[in-house]
């Protein structure tokens, strides 16, 4: 009998960001994920020493999960920027490296804890209230009525996931599905207060990108064999459909817990199909042309169902439940008793469809907003990678916090700002802005001293504005005369522009009030306790 060891007790370890381990653990961190920021940003690879597959990503969400971390500082960071991720699905690179220099530059500053945390939730309601406003710099306005902003966005997001593999053919197709299964969650007759529908991603993997498609309505995937069971589909009016979420399949796994009392001589597997048949029975005498079960159907209720011309599909999943319900207008039947004729849904059409070597049950709907988004690529790890507010003297007054305080506090955050736009650039060029738009311009590095400065910069960094303007340029970081900036161009001046690089404007707004939040967290850490057996 192999030896006990006595448990350890919990070891607690004060001002824990005070040691060269957290502060080697964020350097680590933010160093990863700066060489992946941008459109240019570059690939990683996440291994274990042990063996097991490669996944080549340089997006946050698969860096995040894969990466050993065991510092809680840098646990409570990854943690943050994975529950942004969760809700946004996007601007987590932004929001951990600006969490990172925040938490960083603060430490040089020598400023206690509490009178940091408070500035900086100042600096933060500045920025979101400019953000927010009228005369906000950083947003483009968007009409519904043309495609080509939406269309750069999703171009945007596309090119900056190296590891998905797309060429410049495939990216403008992807975009175009994308944008068109938006389009058909948005409700014709749209009224002030829209509610959008769903877009099912279907993953097809080892097909070509070309062949991804947009469907109205959705696709239930079934086998080959559950294909040749279907009888052919054919009917001029729209088709009567039965959703269930209770198992159709005779078991009593749904009764419950308690004692089953069994009367002697009675059968309960028949007793069981006796309730299936009669429930078959009201099916087909309610002229149900379609059921559709989220768990497994007896086959012997398929077969009496198959008889009587109703098409059965079972193993749907919880996923499409929702779904299901809203394309047919139905509610799902939770109970194998009387059904209510007010529980049937209707959809226009059913077809069956291939795709690849995979075969689908097509619904049609009458008018819903659901749609199924088919999206290929090579192979599994492509396709997951695709699938895809004259401010502060107000505050020395009400606070009582020094100039002093407030200008380190302020600067140690415009630094961690700046440093993040510095993250863009991976080639080792310059980094420059204009004195006009404060829009980010990029040049390569050790260029000749006689080298006239307006013949450098073609376009910024979005692709909105060219250089060919009367333009006054000055290095990231270096020191500048306070301006404001533009404010944003008109719908008819943006569509000028060829090709933009854009960003989701709610997923960056929330990514800076999380870096910020989660900074001042971090900082307000004392004391960790941590298990150690």
């Amino acid at each position: 009998m192999s030896r006990l060891e006595a448990k350890k007790p919990s070891t607690c370890s004060s001002d824990p960001l005070s040691g060269e381990c957290a502060r080697a653990s964020l350097a680590a961190l933010r160093g990863l994920l700066t060489s992946c920021y941008g459109p240019a940003g570059r690939l990683k690879q996440l291994h274990n020493g042990q063996g097991g597959s490669v996944a080549t990503t340089s997006q946050s969400a698969a860096l995040l999960a894969g990466l050993p971390v065991s510092h809680p500082t840098v646990k409570v960071l990854t943690a943050a920027v994975r529950n942004h991720v969760a809700c946004f699905s996007d601007g987590g690179l932004f929001t951990a490296i600006l969490c990172c220099n925040l938490v960083e530059n603060v430490q040089r500053l020598g400023l206690t804890p509490t009178t940091v945390i408070k500035l900086n939730k100042h600096l933060l309601s500045l920025c979101t209230s400019y953000l927010k406003s009228e005369v906000c710099a950083c947003r483009i306005p968007v009409d519904f009525s043309s495609t080509q902003i939406l269309l750069s966005l999703v171009r945007s997001i596309l090119t900056s996931k190296p590891a998905c593999m797309l060429i410049a053919k495939e990216v403008d197709h992807i975009s175009t599905l994308i944008l068109r299964a938006f389009l058909l969650t948005i409700p014709e007759n749209a009224q002030e207060h829209i509610i959008l529908g769903k877009s099912i991603i279907v993953p097809l993997k080892g097909q070509r990108v070309i062949d991804s498609a947009v469907l109205p309505g959705i696709l239930i995937e079934v086998s080959e064999i559950q294909l040749m069971k279907i009888l052919p589909i054919k009917k001029a009016d729209s088709f009567k459909v039965a959703l269930f979420c209770v198992s159709l399949s005779g078991d009593l796994s749904d009764t419950g817990e308690g004692t089953l009392l069994v009367s002697y001589g009675v059968s309960l597997e028949n007793a069981a199909l006796d309730r299936l048949f009669n429930l078959g029975k009201q099916l087909v005498s309610d002229h149900v042309d379609l059921v559709l079960c989220q768990k497994v159907i007896h086959p012997s209720l398929k077969q009496f169902l198959r008889t009587h011309r109703v098409v059965a599909v079972d193993r749907i999943g919880v996923s499409l439940m929702e779904p299901l319900s809203k394309v047919a207008g139905t509610r799902p039947i939770g109970s194998l008793g009387s059904i209510s004729p007010s529980s049937y849904g209707s959809v226009k059409d059913l077809c069956i469809v291939k795709f690849g070597r995979k075969h689908f049950f097509h619904l049609i709907p009458n008018k819903a907003t659901i749609c199924s988004l088919l999206l290929c690529n090579r192979n599994d790890t492509a396709w997951d990678e695709l699938k895809t507010r004259n401010e502060p003297e107000s505050v020395l007054r009400d606070e009582r916090y020094s100039q002093s305080e407030l200008q380190l506090t302020a600067e140690a955050f415009c630094s961690a700002l700046e440093s993040l736009a510095g993250s863009l650039e991976h080639d080792g060029g310059e980094i420059l802005t204009d004195g006009k738009y404060g829009h980010f311009w990029s040049v390569q590095a050790n260029l000749p001293s006689a080298v006239n400065w307006p013949d450098l910069p073609s376009r910024c960094g979005c692709g909105l504005y060219s250089s060919q303007e009367e333009l006054s340029w000055s290095f990231l970081r270096s020191a500048r005369h306070p301006f404001p900036p533009q404010t944003c161009l008109s719908l008819e001046a943006t569509g000028s522009a060829n090709t933009l690089t854009l960003d989701c404007f709610t997923a960056k707004l929330s990514g800076l009030q999380v870096a910020v939040e989660t900074a001042s967290l971090i900082l307000d850490l004392s004391c960790v306790i941590e298990d150690t057996n």
